[in-house]
């Protein structure tokens, strides 16, 4: 029988989420982000932060200080994401990619299909995971520095397209979060949800816009060699 995902149409470009897409970073983000919120005196449960994970810092920040009945301004939200940068990266040492990886790129490369990384995460924060994915030549990278709105706007999506010069219509993206699918919904694409390395389960995915969910890249592999 075949699954939503074999159903869609084929992409002309490949777009990925970082964090719980292609590395298993989502328990390391969840970590940083709660160590922080302890430290400002803003303490949360984990299972009330990870359904947040995958948005723009400084508005996950903003939400967890609601929650606390206490609104915080930009710079605040600035120096608040900064903090969970930096323990994130001290956490994460030693990132691993998440299964089909490799044969996720293998399939795009054999169909000459254009890709690229975009992320919400700071460009200080990219750099370690994007070589723990051991890629032969490092892919088209878009974060948060070239764009004002991160995640759950679409405008990472829409600039990593015009890098690619590809519609955005013409585009998978393949992300872990309920944002990531916001997003791609926001950006005109074709939004598909992976749970691997994922924070939320396939039905949040789904709800959140998915036109597909699936378990791992393994499956996206699949049904990109079925093209």
């Amino acid at each position: 029988m075949a699954r939503p995902i074999d159903r869609l149409p084929a992409p002309n470009a490949v777009l990925f989420d970082l964090d719980g897409t292609l590395v298993d970073t989502v328990k390391a983000r969840i970590d940083a982000w709660e160590e922080t919120f302890a430290e400002v005196g803003m303490p949360i449960d984990r299972d009330r932060l990870a359904p947040l994970i995958g948005v723009d810092g400084r508005r996950l920040a903003r939400e967890v200080a609601a929650l606390h009945g206490n609104p915080i301004e930009d710079e605040r939200a600035e120096a608040i994401d900064r903090r969970s940068g930096e323990l994130y990266e001290r956490l994460n040492a030693a990132p691993r990619p998440l299964a089909g990886v490799d044969r996720v790129v293998a399939a795009m490369e054999r169909r000459g299909i254009d890709w690229a990384i975009a992320t919400s995460s700071r460009a200080a924060q990219v750099a370690t995971s994007v070589a723990a994915l051991g890629l032969a030549r490092e892919p088209v990278i878009v974060d948060a520095s070239h764009v004002t709105r991160a995640k759950p706007e679409p405008d990472l999506l829409l600039f990593a397209a015009a890098q690619l010069q590809v519609s955005p219509a013409t585009c998978w993206y393949v992300g872990d979060s309920t944002w990531d699918m916001v997003a791609a919904v926001a950006a005109g694409m074709v939004p598909i949800g992976v749970t691997a390395g994922s924070a939320v389960d396939a039905v949040a995915l789904l709800g959140a816009g998915a036109a597909a969910v699936v378990e791992s890249l393994d499956d996206v592999a699949d049904a990109l060699d079925l093209r």
